[in-house]
């Protein structure tokens, strides 16, 4: 039963993950913290935090290690399928059908669509993340690192992994403090 469920979540992942792995991510969350609750919150971002850093496609990886921890090797391999195979099928389908429906309105008009709706779960995510910075940090080190996140990505053009490298072995040198209180 959890190779089903694994491979279901992951499924769904890979189906309505429409954009790659930014739209992923929420996805991902909802199943394996909000409705399997395989992860905490905080399991989730340490997740997400540690893929980051490395290459490749986030939800892959994070599918690979979920699936990993809940169901050993074979949990890894069958959330990575989970993942990918929609995406494959999907692909063949749209590139042999793309020149025949390119030009048509209603193909342009989905797509423009899905965007806002994507950006809302972005957003919801991000705002999750800086409830949780705030409350393990304070608000004013989780609005700084936030601000100089923005400056350092948007203005400054620093490559993502850079910024969470470095932040990686700030917070491994530093010593840990008690979590404040609310």
């Amino acid at each position: 039963m959890k190779h089903l469920q694994i491979f279901w979540a992951f499924f769904k992942v890979g189906i309505f993950g429409y954009g790659g792995g930014p739209s992923s991510i929420p996805l991902v969350h909802k199943e394996v913290v909000d409705h399997y609750k395989w992860l905490d919150d905080d399991e989730f971002s340490d997740i997400l935090a540690i893929g980051n850093t490395l290459p490749g496609p986030i939800a892959t990886k994070m599918a690979g290690y979920i699936g990993y921890r809940m169901a050993g090797w074979l949990g890894a391999i069958n959330a990575v399928l989970a993942t990918i195979v929609p995406s494959i099928i999907a692909m063949i389908a749209l590139l042999i059908s793309l020149n025949s429906f390119s030009d048509l309105p209603w193909i342009n008009g989905m797509t423009n669509a899905i965007v806002p709706v994507v950006g809302v779960m972005l957003a919801i995510l991000t705002w999750d993340f800086l409830v949780k910075s705030k409350k393990d940090l304070g608000w004013i080190p989780c609005l700084l690192l936030t601000a100089g996140s923005l400056i350092l990505l948007q203005f400054l053009n620093i490559h993502p992994a850079i910024i969470i490298l470095v932040l990686l072995i700030v917070a491994f040198t530093m010593k840990p403090k008690e979590k404040r209180e609310e």
